[in-house]
């Protein structure tokens, strides 16, 4: 991650959760933190990497993966607008480095509160303390979920709720190998499924572009597990 930074002045009152912090909190965040705009495709972290700062983001969209040895990705999370990143906060608190990697999706504003002032603010602060390990708590148990989904339940109904939950104006814009690092698996075995459902009338393919033909008929293997 190498764009300058700036300060970002009074950045806290764009985060709901942070208002709710008493003045010397909101207020030592607001000295802390350096404002950051990062383009897509850009790498905010990688494996291996020291964790220098808090990170959150104000605008825009991370994505958050691993990698395996042979090449296969698995997305775990996104940091969404107002979120923090979970992997950032786990690497501070254990002072370890970055396993997996962050990656721009959209034009991200994001900030950064350094180590030093992180630490001081989890020793001087019941309320910031709280609020880190509340938000660390919820994050966690959503990746939770998302691994037993990945475990237990089936690629095609993965596929199909997938595809319901990122129709915009009946349609999906990813490739098959996108799909498959949303759904942990590998492009091959998504392209087969998608198959599948275009013969069962359910989609149509197109290059990029998935075309929702039969959103009930995709409900219906959803509601399946």
């Amino acid at each position: 991650m190498s764009e300058a930074m700036q300060p970002a002045g009074d950045w806290v009152a764009a985060f709901p959760a942070l208002v709710q912090l008493d003045a010397p909190a909101r207020a030592a965040l607001s000295a802390a933190g350096q404002r950051m705009t990062l383009p897509p495709g850009a790498e905010v972290f990688a494996p291996g990497d020291p964790c220098r700062a808090w990170l959150l983001v104000e605008s825009g969209s991370v994505r958050v993966q691993m990698t395996s040895d042979t090449g296969r990705e698995v997305v775990l999370y996104r940091v969404g607008p107002t979120e923090s990143c979970i992997l950032t906060t786990a690497c501070l608190l254990g002072e370890e480095l970055y396993s997996a990697t962050g990656i721009v999706e959209t034009e991200t504003v994001g900030i950064a509160v350094g180590v030093g002032a992180f630490r001081r603010l989890l020793e001087d602060s019941a309320g910031f303390r709280d609020l880190v390990f509340a938000g660390f708590g919820r994050r966690f148990t959503d990746i939770l979920m998302r691994l037993e989904d990945v475990a237990f339940h089936r690629l095609d109904i993965r596929l199909a709720r997938l595809l319901l939950a990122r129709a915009a104006d009946g349609s999906v814009d990813a490739t098959h190998q996108d799909i498959a690092v949303e759904l942990g698996s590998v492009r091959e075995v998504v392209s087969r499924q998608l198959k599948t459902l275009e013969r069962d009338g359910l989609i149509q393919l197109d290059r990029g572009r998935i075309e929702i033909r039969d959103p009930a008929g995709l409900q219906r293997i959803a509601a399946a597990g």
